[in-house]
């Protein structure tokens, strides 16, 4: 059996990108500096920019989500954005010396170089509005961008308030979240996390819609590398 590309994910957290490109056809192994018991994948605690050259280059590609918060609305609302690390450019410098074919992930605001933006609204089965920029050495393509609908509030002070079901409705997942863990499952496509964790993560959805894509170019360099050894 042909051994299936193989995808290193960066600052993995507790698995949702992981587990979209499982879905896609990937062994995923992730990194994370802290440790990550509910990671559903093989997993290395470490610093991510500190892996061995060796490593990354065992890889066929590689995702990373530096964390976000310096680049948050909450950090800018707050003033305090510079009270958290800026990875990006040094996370950038490092994948691009490997040569893989890589997707940096992060919130709007983040300074990626020409991303695509994916949303819950452009995937049947999400009830989530969750915007994430996905930079890429690859040119990568994203679903149609359609309206938001109303989400599911607590808040009495909506137009809306009591007029939804947060069963069936879309749902805010956030520290501030105003939906149940069950429906916050549901919401994002993801049935193993703790609400903390959730709050922090992406639907699985998006890295697999990305991952078919990924795993189209390398199938496509594969097919290429092969039949140029065969016509050497």
């Amino acid at each position: 059996m042909p051994r299936k590309p193989r995808i290193l994910d960066l600052f993995c957290c507790a698995g949702g990108a992981a587990m979209g490109y499982y879905r896609a056809g990937f062994d995923v192994v992730g990194v994370d500096i802290d440790p990550q018991p509910n990671y559903p994948f093989a997993f290395i605690q470490a610093d991510a920019l500190t892996l061995d050259s060796d490593l990354l280059d065992s890889f066929d590609a590689i995702h990373a989500s530096p964390p976000c918060q310096s680049y948050s609305d909450l950090a800018k609302r707050n003033g305090n954005a510079h009270e958290w690390p800026r990875l990006i450019e040094p996370v950038r410098e490092m994948l691009v010396r490997t040569g893989k074919p890589y997707i940096i992930e992060n919130v709007e605001g983040a300074p990626l170089i020409d991303p695509v933006v994916l949303c819950g609204t452009m995937f049947e089965d999400l009830r989530v509005i969750r915007h994430r920029l996905f930079e890429s050495d690859l040119d990568l393509w994203a679903p149609d961008h359609r309206r938001h609908p109303l989400v599911f509030t607590h808040d009495k002070r909506k137009a809306h308030y009591g007029k939804l079901d947060q069963d069936v409705s879309y749902v805010q997942v956030t520290g501030g979240g105003n939906c149940s863990i069950r429906n916050a499952r549901s919401a994002m496509g993801i049935d193993w996390m703790t609400k903390a964790e959730l709050n922090e993560s992406i639907p699985p959805a998006y890295t697999h819609y990305l991952g078919l894509q990924l795993m189209a170019y390398l199938e496509t360099v594969g097919a290429e590398s092969t039949e140029i050894r065969v016509n050497a």
